[in-house]
């Protein structure tokens, strides 16, 4: 588990998030999908897996570009629930 009110160590568990870049007391990732509807089915994959972890991310469709933003809005500060999300997103997106 990560302690993520020390900075260190969630800079750390950043690293094994790559395409995930901090912003403030969040976390974003901006996917391109080949078409519109790509995206959708990706944005519907991701639904249900934040259903299931009773955590959700922002999400902003512009035509083939997805952005998922990650925070914990009922503590005002990025959680394990977010990196582990994070995480998960990162899957989905490599099954396409």
């Amino acid at each position: 588990m990560v302690d993520t009110t020390n900075d260190t160590a969630l800079e750390s568990a950043l690293h094994r998030l790559p395409a995930w870049r901090r912003e403030g007391q969040a976390i974003t990732r901006t996917v391109t999908v080949p078409s519109f509807t790509d995206g959708i089915d990706l944005v519907a994959r991701v639904a249900h897996a934040a259903e299931k972890a009773n955590h959700h991310p922002d999400i902003d469709i512009r035509y083939t570009t997805i952005t998922f933003t990650l925070t914990s809005h009922d503590v005002g500060r990025l959680t394990e629930r977010d990196l582990k999300l994070a995480a998960r997103i990162d899957v989905l997106v490599e099954q396409g």
